[in-house]
């Protein structure tokens, strides 16, 4: 199993798709916290949210999770990969791991980065900067958030194969589906794997998200549940893997 996450990680480290990806998400998060502390006045009460919580990783690396396991059949390499790992089960826990390593180590950089951009302009607007527990805190929920999102999107992809479908399933959920439901059911809605709990598990106030008026979960309570998301999705990949012809 240690050789197989090893290798993962080593695609993961040489694939320009997870470079170009992970730049995006870095530079997208800088952008948005600068702009923030820059144009607005956030308050020492609203800073760590407003500023310091601008962390787009986890959505990146949901994509980056289906984009790694459905490119093993787009690009044919599955039944190399399985040849190189012929029980499924493991190859398919090992990418799943390698993407959840993936998505803590990038939320992590990202962190850093918005940290020193935002600092630096609320430092010379002379703004209230928010503590640094706060600031660990924050960047560790993120982080979480972005393990949970990565595991995800590979089981996911896993269970469509086709990477556009997966892809486009993903981004409708995330934009029309689950925005629909909490808006019409908030009471089901806040149990949503896209939206109502990576905001609860990353401690975002209702109002800043989007979901006025919605009672989000609490954090620990919203992590217990999307693991559950993932442990089911992972159960359905598992089994069709098994069953599935690699051609």
């Amino acid at each position: 199993m240690t050789a197989l996450l090893r290798a993962e990680l080593i695609k993961l480290r040489t694939t320009r798709t997870f470079g170009a990806l992970a730049g995006a998400a870095v530079a997208t998060s800088v952008i948005i916290a600068g702009l923030v502390a820059l144009l607005t006045e956030p308050t020492k009460d609203s800073v760590l949210v407003d500023v310091f919580a601008s962390d787009t990783s986890s959505f990146f690396i949901l994509i980056l999770g289906v984009v790694g396991i459905s490119g093993e059949w787009r690009h044919r390499t599955i039944t190399s990969s399985l040849l190189a790992a012929p029980k499924r089960l493991r190859f398919l826990a090992a990418k799943t791991i390698a993407f959840a390593t993936a998505g803590v180590v990038l939320s992590m950089i990202t962190a850093i980065a918005v940290t020193v951009v935002g600092a630096t302009v609320l430092f010379v607007r002379d703004l209230p900067i928010a503590e640094a527990t706060d600031l660990a805190g924050q960047a560790g929920r993120n982080a979480v958030v972005a393990a949970l999102l990565g595991a995800f999107g590979v089981t996911i992809g896993a269970l469509l194969r086709n990477q556009i479908v997966a892809v486009v399933a993903l981004l409708v959920g995330s934009f029309a589906v689950e925005p629909v439901i909490i808006a019409l059911t908030p009471n089901v809605g806040r149990f949503g794997p896209l939206g109502a709990l990576p905001a609860a598990a990353a401690g975002l106030p209702p109002e800043d998200v989007g979901m006025a008026g919605v009672e989000l979960l609490g954090v620990a309570a919203a992590v217990l549940l999307m693991i559950v998301w993932i442990g089911m999705a992972f159960g359905g990949a598992a089994t069709l893997l098994r069953r599935r012809d690699l051609e």
